[in-house]
């Protein structure tokens, strides 16, 4: 059995919990490693060494940390392949989707590069007479995030870069489902130039989370996950004296307006709803279309659609998705499936008994689709997280942003048509943090930020672009005298009318 140790102050660390998780290849069933899980003594060691390393690290030109990051970006690329691999064989998804969970990270890291100009801060001069005012931003220390399963790679990058790139070191304590692609990546960190203790990964459960909150040095900290976490890490996190963003669940809606190019709309929803097995936090899982002819029109393109997909495992380039995580998330999915049609759900494409030939054991479910869907109802209102489609009718455009708009959460949505009018109007109104225009899985770009509202997100900073730099920062304003003759008695005081 393999084992997945820790990675600190360098190197590898076995801890003393004497506590593992299991990891499994989904697309088997079977168990194909264990992980070390953290006590209290493995995080305070890593403290210890990101502290330690951070007073040096800080004092490294912002010029020279980039530098860091384009050899990081360099090797990250060279072992893409590698790391595809290790990804799918824990997580489940097609190594497509692997190596673009990778790219979207790297997008964050070329934006990490050029952490020279964000840091300029700012400059005015003769403020008041013989006076300059300036400004400049100071990394915080040592930073933690606690990232989630469904994306080990492109989370950690969209965290750790930006931090490590402003002069702070930084804990990761990824998901136990799937532990080895951010160990990897620290280990490609440090041969980046990265001194030791820069980039500490623990592994770990709610005793590694609770002694991330609860240590004194440990400055801020970054969440993903389901939006009860969210909510425990934010309110303990900030209780402790911490900065803490943290993005919870998700439902996102694609409306579908009368006027969309609806073979184009089916074709982008499809990918959105089923790709990644729908384990993604900007994933569509609810289809919103205007109108009773829209959505039988819809409905008929969507089956057909469906009838096209392929499941397969990992490694099988044809398959759109592969197996969903475990078995006990498997397991769920079907459970949310049977409560859809308890609460009076239209189910017209049932995936629990999807098997897969040589994998009977794969932790895999066919897509899923509901039509007639009602806002009242637990499936419509949950996160299911997996392949499952559900159709909710409105009968005009004002029930369309209405229904994302009252939802719980608010992390993305998008709008298909090809009325302009509609579509500013509709970003303009709807209550949701991210909106996609003919886009239906709107993640800004690296150099924009990302960040949803409501359940969503708890904080009031987002992920990545200048928010990421804002968050991980502090910012220090100088007002600064400098006049002639300027004796020993000057004084120094708050300016009055006088």
């Amino acid at each position: 059995m393999r084992d997945i140790t820790h990675f600190i102050d360098g190197a590898s660390v076995a801890g003393t919990s004497h506590q593992f998780g299991q990891v499994f290849n989904p697309n088997t069933g079977e168990v194909q490693a264990r992980v070390a899980l953290a006590s209290v003594g493995e995080m305070d060691l890593a403290v210890a060494s990101a502290l330690r390393a951070q007073q040096l690290w800080a004092l490294v030109n912002p010029q020279r940390r980039a530098r860091v990051m384009f050899d990081f970006k360099r090797l990250v690329e060279a072992n893409m392949d590698e790391l595809a691999e290790m990804l799918s064989s824990e997580h489940g998804k097609v190594i497509a989707d692997s190596k673009g969970d990778i790219q979207r990270g790297l997008e964050v890291i070329e934006f990490a590069c050029g952490i020279p100009h964000v840091l300029k801060g700012e400059y005015t001069e003769g403020a008041g007479p013989g006076i300059d005012v300036y400004s400049m931003r100071q990394p915080l220390g040592v930073c933690a995030g606690i990232t989630p399963f469904n994306f080990p790679a492109m989370i950690p990058m969209w965290m750790f870069g930006i931090s490590i790139a402003v002069g702070n070191s930084f804990i990761l304590k990824p998901s136990e489902k799937d532990p080895s692609v951010p160990v990897r990546l620290a280990e490609l960190m440090m041969e980046a130039g990265a001194p030791k203790g820069v980039l500490n990964v623990v592994h770990g459960d709610k005793v590694a989370v609770d002694a991330i909150l609860q240590h004194p040095d440990i400055k801020a900290v970054s969440f993903v996950g389901s939006s009860d976490i969210a909510q425990y890490v934010y309110s303990h996190g900030t209780a402790a004296g911490k900065r803490v963003q943290a993005m919870g669940g998700a439902k996102n809606h694609g409306i579908v307006m009368p006027d969309a190019d609806l073979d184009q709309a089916v074709k982008d929803i499809s990918g959105a709803a089923f790709g990644s097995a729908g384990e993604r936090c900007m994933a569509l899982p609810v289809v919103v279309p205007v109108g009773a002819k829209t959505a039988e029109a819809f409905r008929e393109k969507m089956l057909a659609e469906i009838e096209t997909l392929k499941v397969g495992i990992s490694t099988d380039a044809s398959a759109q998705y592969g197996p969903v995580v475990s078995e006990v998330h498997r397991r769920r999915i079907s459970d949310y499936i049977q409560l859809g049609v308890e609460e009076g759900a239209e189910l017209i494409v049932d995936g629990r008994d999807f098997s897969l030939q040589g994998y009977e054991n794969g932790f895999f479910i066919g897509p899923s689709m509901f039509d007639h869907v009602k806002p009242g109802m637990r499936t419509y209102q949950d996160e299911i997280f997996g392949p499952v489609l559900q159709m909710v009718r409105a009968e005009n455009f004002e029930e369309a942003v209405a229904l994302p708009s009252n939802h719980q959460y608010g992390n993305g949505v998008a709008i298909f048509t090809r009325n302009g009018r509609a579509a500013r109007e509709f970003a303009s109104r709807v209550q949701v943090g991210m909106v996609g225009i003919n886009v239906p899985i709107p993640v800004p770009v690296a150099y924009h930020t990302f960040g949803g509202w409501k359940r969503s997100a708890f904080g009031d900073t987002n992920q990545h672009g200048m928010e990421g730099v804002k968050f991980y920062t502090k910012v220090k304003t100088i007002t600064a005298r400098w006049p002639e003759g300027m004796s020993e008695d000057s004084a120094f005081v708050i300016p009055t009318m006088q």
